[in-house]
């Protein structure tokens, strides 16, 4: 029998074949619970550094008006670029959120009844025992934040929106007590999340050690804590005054 090249196997599977065989192979890859747990790694990862890069863009709100509104001007200046990374996010953000509740409703329907007492082997962090709420929670606060700073820029208090003065939106919403609280307490509800993500991260992709998981689990409340108090300095140095 004749040995069949290349070409001719190309010619009876088209590129398109191809494409199908491959999405196939990630849908089944992904009805499967490591595949799922692979998706929350690599989605929570990228959610993770724009946390991160959000951070650290808001920071430079202490060094003025004109330096954080030519930031924020800058981003606008991307055009393009910039809805396509919000684009990008959007998708990550959704397909953290469905693996998410898809986990945890499989979680669930496979241990119906929960324990009474739990064993060592079962117990869990209260981040992780608090993962199913703080997720939903964080989602509220984005959809908020998204209305109170980006769009439709609300104002809740006596002062007006602008487009261009995205200083001035910072210090005027902080400026109103409920706001600055709430903003606090969802910073906080972030921290725990955070901290959990990371740890589950860390031993989703591999990086677990008996004898060194302790040092991980303390890398990750660090980072964790200190995204947290980095953005709540922000509202409570305009409740205080100093950045006015």
């Amino acid at each position: 029998m004749a040995r069949r090249s290349m070409l001719d196997y190309d010619l009876e599977h088209p590129p398109a074949s191809y494409l199908r065989l491959a999405m196939e192979k990630v849908l089944t890859l992904y009805n499967t619970s490591i595949g799922k747990k692979a998706v929350m790694a690599l989605t929570g990862l990228v959610l993770f550094g724009f946390v991160i890069g959000h951070c650290l863009g808001n920071l430079q709100v202490y060094l003025g008006p004109n330096p954080f509104n030519k930031y924020a001007a800058g981003l606008k200046e991307l055009g393009a670029l910039l809805w396509a990374v919000r684009g990008g996010l959007l998708i990550v953000f959704v397909l953290h959120v469905v693996t998410a509740f898809q986990l945890a409703l499989a979680t669930r329907r496979a241990r119906p009844e929960r324990y009474k007492v739990k064993p060592p082997e079962v117990a869990s962090t209260y981040a992780s025992q608090t993962m199913f709420w703080t997720g939903p929670l964080l989602l509220l606060f984005v959809l908020y934040h998204l209305a109170h700073f980006t769009y439709p820029g609300l104002a809740f208090a006596d002062y007006r929106h602008s487009t261009h003065n995205v200083y001035g939106n910072v210090v005027n919403g902080f400026s109103v007590p409920w706001v600055s609280s709430l903003y606090i307490a969802s910073q906080m509800v972030l921290g725990v999340h955070l901290y959990h993500g990371a740890w589950s991260l860390l031993q989703s992709v591999g990086i677990s050690n008996t004898l060194k998981n302790e040092r991980w689990r303390s890398a990750a409340q660090a980072l964790a804590l200190a995204i947290v108090v980095a953005n709540i300095t922000i509202p409570l140095a305009v409740v205080f005054g100093l950045v006015r």
